[in-house]
């Protein structure tokens, strides 16, 4: 015997018309929230990609952002102001983050007020040779200990460039005539608390890992010395001395632009030196010198940044021309004193002016007396430019 069920068809088709526009509405709303949240979200990310620029391409520096707390920070001051001068694998950019977190480890930066202010710090350079005394055609002996390889991928007549980007580098490009005003030079230090290792005729307390908020021995010193040379010779000079790495080092940069920026906005200038002491490698010992006559001087390093990194930088190729005239003038006359030039794809602010460039002045290493024997022979250099 069967069962038999009447079914109503006009039932069947309400209930799952019901069913169908329940389901719409909730697909409907579903997506409505979905493309808002995403909107959100994309705004927020597009937000921190253009921060963090070209360096968060890496996906593992993406993922170290995340995870990481400080790494962030860090990545932003890198892409944007290009800190690091040595090439790095990725192992040694982490430490040089823990280093530059660190780098005021022992300074109670509490109170900011007691750091002594840019006038406090401009002391009168010790009597300094009287520029007609400077001999050229003198022998000349790099004399590093332990050195590292100068290592270079172009040459131009003597001068070695060690290439890090993807621009070919053309003996017109670099042989190319430069135009530039001499009228005024700007000399700054982007990490001012840099410093060297101590010596009996300049010690001092450090305030970091060779680093020092005390000007007397800072790369401030140095350029304080470049400053009263190219004085001797009758160029005008500013020289500012303003903190831009303390008490925090992320950023130092940004600082050191707007500080430019305003010596620009009241002072015409091509010729723009952001005078540093070389990053810290693996061998805080290194400090790469050479022998000129009797003085023993802190061998020097052009740093020339392009546009290969995505900023804007029209004076690139004028700033690399610049650097190339000086060091084969200087290899003429004191060989050695220059290591090879490195062109990196990071901008420096170099943007700034038609000769501006990063000097490096020895490294870790180095004395304070053999980088200040440095300048003597720069500014030689410069004025012969």
């Amino acid at each position: 015997m069967f069962n038999v069920a009447v079914v109503n068809v006009k039932d069947v088709m309400k209930y799952l018309i019901s069913i169908i526009i329940t389901l719409i509405v909730v697909m409907f709303l579903a997506k409505y929230f979905s493309n808002k949240n995403s909107k959100m979200q994309e705004a927020q990310n597009m937000s921190e990609m253009q921060s963090l620029g070209v360096i968060m391409q890496n996906p593992m520096l993406l993922c170290l952002d995340e995870t990481l707390p400080g790494i962030r920070e860090i990545n932003k001051e890198l892409n944007n102001n290009e800190d690091l001068i040595e090439e790095e694998s990725l192992l040694e950019k982490l430490l040089k983050v823990e280093i530059g977190m660190f780098y005021f480890k022992n300074e109670d930066t509490t109170n900011i007020a007691e750091v002594p202010t840019t006038e406090e710090n401009k002391q009168t350079s010790e009597q300094i040779e009287n520029v007609n005394n400077i001999q050229t055609g003198l022998n000349t002996e790099v004399v590093t200990q332990n050195p590292l390889s100068d290592a270079y991928t172009t040459t131009y007549n003597s001068v070695k460039i060690k290439n890090e980007t993807g621009y070919e580098l053309t003996q017109e490009m670099l042989g190319a005539e430069v135009s530039i005003n001499k009228e005024n030079i700007v000399i700054f230090h982007t990490h001012t608390c840099e410093s060297y290792t101590t010596s009996e005729q300049y010690p001092y307390q450090p305030t970091g890992n060779y680093r020092t908020t005390d000007n007397n021995y800072s790369v401030v010193r140095v350029g304080n010395e470049l400053t009263n040379y190219l004085t001797q010779y009758g160029y005008n000079v500013i020289h500012n001395t303003n903190y831009h790495d303390y008490p925090t080092y992320t950023g130092s940069y940004n600082r050191s632009l707007k500080t430019v920026e305003g010596i620009l906005s009241g002072t015409n200038s091509d010729i723009i030196i952001d005078l540093h002491r070389d990053a810290i490698s693996s061998n805080s010992g290194y400090a790469p010198t050479v022998r000129i006559g009797d003085d023993y001087a802190a061998q020097l390093m052009f740093v020339i940044g392009t546009n290969g990194g995505g900023l804007w930088h029209p004076n690139w190729n004028s700033n690399l021309q610049f650097a190339v005239k000086v060091q084969e003038k200087a290899n003429e006359m004191y060989p050695g004193l220059f290591k090879p030039v490195i062109l990196r794809n990071s901008r420096y602010n170099q943007h700034l002016g038609k000769a501006a460039c990063i000097i490096e002045v020895g490294a870790t290493g180095n004395t304070l007396e053999q980088c200040l024997t440095s300048m003597k022979y720069l500014s030689k250099v410069l004025n012969e430019i």
